[in-house]
């Protein structure tokens, strides 16, 4: 089938167009603003590609499964409807699907309410070729979106999995880390859109007005609203944070590797860290984790001989002595950081200062989540607190742990058995 672009694609997404087409990528994280066209445009794809493979199905989710039928449903007929195709579909409110007749293809809906029940599908023929999440920022997390994706993403070539929404007003929203991750992988194509990409005759001259008011009056809100700008919410704690690849020529290069280690406890997991700082630059380079909950002293310290076969020194949490004793005795050279009054504090405030902390999410995917996610929390009136939260932080703490001597000019640090 082809597709007239100029009559139905808005022209920013004449390259996304091909690029599914030619089966480049699996994974499309696609944002905009309001009216960027980016639903529809998703819609369309399914139904040619649909109608091009006769193993093709599609699963079409959104958070919430009262949601489904006025939004992303009715969104599929309206791309029947444009395609010219409708009599070749058949449309079923019980259960939520619509049906290709020539072939018995479907397009069925879920609701993920709860996402570990999101069970794959059947099939009369092929199999789930399209998956589109639709308001991908209302999931809970990366988390929730893999549980679903390893249920869905199996029996078939040439998987593609679309992701709309408008990006969140904080850079720490999960989705926005995501998709900040996402940029480096092979597999992955991101791509951004705005109603400024649209025909003006598409939107209406109401719809336009309206953007023109807000622009005019609160050109923040207009940022983010219309164009899908991320402009923050004012409670993140660390806007100095860069996620990019640390390439293994720059981690030779390094002539002074810090470690930290914050023990894990019960559910929260053990973070042990390696990072870089350059002074000169005031620029902190994190390269290195082992994130993980339930693991043994003895399966821990394993672990951390592999990412320090030196046996270097590590600066942990010193509120557990014992713990560092017995990983002393099972070989690890390891001190307890110096803490005092203020000691988190001031820790936090001097990572805050410095002009960059660059974190590798693909080496320290947990560490890049947390510092980006950090945010000082609000009370019931809205208004934020004057304390950082303590939790969700273990990379933060163990970061602070290995650079105590640069925070505090060297002070003495406590050692237990072991130590020098």
């Amino acid at each position: 089938m082809k597709i007239k672009l100029m009559e139905m694609i808005a022209p920013s997404f004449y390259s996304v167009h091909h690029d599914v087409r030619q089966k480049k990528h699996t994974y499309y994280w696609l944002k905009g603003g309001r009216g960027s066209t980016k639903s529809s445009f998703v819609s369309i794809e399914i139904v040619i590609g649909m109608m091009s493979d006769p193993d093709a199905n599609a699963v079409i989710l959104r958070k919430v499964k009262e949601t489904l039928r006025e939004s992303v449903y009715e969104q599929m007929l309206w791309a029947i409807d444009q395609l010219g195709v409708s009599h070749l579909w058949r449309e079923s409110l019980s259960p939520l699907s619509i049906t290709y007749v020539p072939t018995g293809q479907k397009i069925i809906f879920k609701g993920a309410d709860k996402p570990k029940k999101v069970k794959s599908s059947k099939f009369r023929r092929g199999y789930a070729k399209y998956i589109w999440y639709e308001e991908v920022d209302e999931f809970g997390g990366v988390r929730e979106i893999r549980t679903i994706n390893q249920t869905l993403v199996r029996g078939g070539p040439d998987i593609q999995v679309f992701y709309t929404y408008n990006p969140p007003e904080s850079q720490n929203n999960w989705v926005n880390v995501e998709v900040e991750q996402q940029k480096f992988r092979d597999d992955t194509l991101v791509h951004s859109s705005t109603y400024l990409d649209v025909p003006k005759e598409w939107l209406g001259e109401q719809f336009i007005q309206d953007a023109e008011f807000l622009k005019k009056h609160n050109y923040k809100k207009y940022e983010h609203e219309y164009l899908g700008v991320v402009t923050g919410t004012g409670a993140e704690v660390f806007n100095n944070v860069t996620l990019r690849r640390i390439t293994d020529e720059e981690i030779a290069r390094f002539d002074k590797i810090y470690r930290g280690l914050d023990f894990g406890f019960a559910a929260d997991p053990l973070h042990y860290t390696e990072n870089y700082y350059d002074k000169a630059r005031r620029r902190l380079f994190i390269f290195s984790e082992i994130h993980q909950v339930g693991l043994k002293n003895r399966e821990a310290v394993e672990k951390i001989k592999k990412f320090n076969p030196m046996n270097d020194w590590i600066t942990a949490d010193s509120s557990d002595p014992r713990t560092i004793s017995e990983f002393n005795d099972l070989g690890l050279r390891i001190r307890g950081a110096k803490k005092g009054p203020g000691s988190v504090e001031h820790g936090i405030k001097w990572l805050q200062d410095l002009n960059e902390i660059i974190i590798d999410p693909e080496r320290c995917p947990n560490t890049a989540r947390e510092f980006t996610s950090y945010e000082i929390e609000r009370d019931a009136h809205g208004n934020l607190k004057g304390t950082y939260p303590d939790k969700d932080n273990h990379s933060i703490d163990a970061t602070r742990y290995s650079l105590e001597d640069e925070m505090k000019g060297k002070p003495k640090i406590k050692t237990f058995k072991g130590g020098l």
